[in-house]
């Protein structure tokens, strides 16, 4: 095991990696819209803490030399599934054609009270 953690994207909130490589899998842990400068979420809307997130992702799959082509699955937490349909516009564009598989959970609350975190598994293609 690898651990990957980049220093354009937040830093680690607590004690774990931004992602862990192991054979040809890197397990992202999740983000949330945190600001890799400040540290504080900046804004209060469920799309552009959804287009941080992704980007915070894109950075931590950009330092093990992968991009969002090369996730097989998210898991996408949101603090209210009223933000679904809207965060569901979001994804879709920064995923572009390509659809990962996903699964999409409502909790009851996230760090720094964001309304919402992703985490993902990509594929490392060795050929």
């Amino acid at each position: 095991m690898k651990p990957i953690n980049s220093h354009e994207a937040p830093n680690a909130i607590g004690p774990y990696s931004q992602a862990i490589r192991t054979g040809n899998l890197l397990y992202c842990s999740g983000q949330t819209p945190l600001d890799t400068v400040s540290m504080k979420i900046k804004t209060d809307d469920i799309e552009s803490q959804t287009l941080q997130v992704i980007n915070n992702l894109k950075t931590v799959l950009s330092e093990a030399g992968l991009t969002l082509s090369d996730v097989v699955k998210t898991n996408v937490f949101l603090s209210d599934m009223g933000n679904f349909k809207r965060m569901n516009v979001v994804y879709a564009e920064c995923f572009g054609t390509h659809k990962p598989a996903r699964s999409t959970v409502a909790v009851k609350g996230l760090p720094y009270n964001a309304l919402i975190e992703i985490e993902c598994i990509a594929e490392i293609n060795t050929n």
